[in-house]
C-alpha cells in the first residue's frame, strides 16, 4: 500500500469529524467519525488483509463512546475518548518498560536498528509524551468551547505529534546502528 493511501486512510476518519462538525455539529461529527472509522478499517482489510492493533483500539473506542455520546446525547464523552487513548498508549509503553519491553521497538525495529538502551528512552519519552496529551486533553477540554476543542483535534494534536517525532529523529539518527550488509 502507498504512504499517500495510508495517510488518507489513516487521516480519513479526523477528517470527516472536522468537515462534519463544521457543517453539522458535534453528533454529525460523532456519527462521522463511527462511519469513516469503519469505512478505514475495511479498506484497510481490503487493501492488506490484516488490521494493525493501534486501528483496531482506536475504532473499538470509537464506537464505544461514540455510542455514548448518542445514547446520553453528551458530547464530551467523545470528548474523553481523546484522553482515554492517548492515556492508555502511554500507560502501554510505560508499563512495558517496566517489564522490559519496548513497544516502540516492536512497531519500529523494521525501519531503524538501535540499541535496547535507545530504544527504552524513546520508549520512555514517547509513553510519556502520550500521558502528557491526555492530560493536555483534559485541560482543554474543560477550558475551550466545543469548536475551538474540535481545531485543537484536528490539528493541535497532529501538530505537536509531528513535533514531537521531528524532534526524536536526531537522537534516533545518534543512535542508529548501520545495516552490516551494507558496508
Amino acid at each position: 500500500m502507498s504512504h499517500g493511501l495510508k495517510l488518507l486512510i489513516e487521516m480519513g476518519p479526523l477528517v470527516a469529524f472536522f468537515v462534519a462538525n463544521w457543517l453539522g455539529g458535534p453528533y454529525w461529527a460523532t456519527g462521522a467519525v463511527m462511519v469513516a472509522t469503519l469505512i478505514s478499517l475495511a479498506v484497510s482489510w481490503i487493501m492488506t488483509r490484516k488490521l494493525a492493533l493501534m486501528p483496531l483500539v482506536t475504532a473499538a473506542f470509537v464506537a464505544v463512546f461514540g455510542a455514548l455520546t448518542f445514547w446520553f446525547h453528551d458530547e464530551a464523552f467523545i470528548q474523553v475518548k481523546v484522553t482515554l487513548i492517548n492515556a492508555m498508549f502511554g500507560a502501554a509503553l510505560l508499563i512495558g518498560l517496566m517489564f522490559g519491553r519496548s513497544y516502540v521497538k516492536l512497531i519500529m525495529e523494521s525501519a531503524i536498528s538501535m540499541p535496547d538502551s535507545a530504544w527504552r528512552t524513546l520508549s520512555l519519552r514517547w509513553g510519556l509524551f502520550f500521558v502528557g496529551m491526555a492530560v493536555l486533553n483534559e485541560v482543554l477540554r474543560h477550558s475551550l468551547s466545543w469548536d475551538n476543542w474540535v481545531t485543537f483535534k484536528a490539528f493541535g494534536l497532529i501538530g505537536l505529534t509531528l513535533v514531537f517525532a521531528v524532534a526524536n529523529a536526531p537522537f534516533m539518527a545518534r543512535h542508529a546502528i548501520e545495516d552490516e550488509a551494507k558496508t
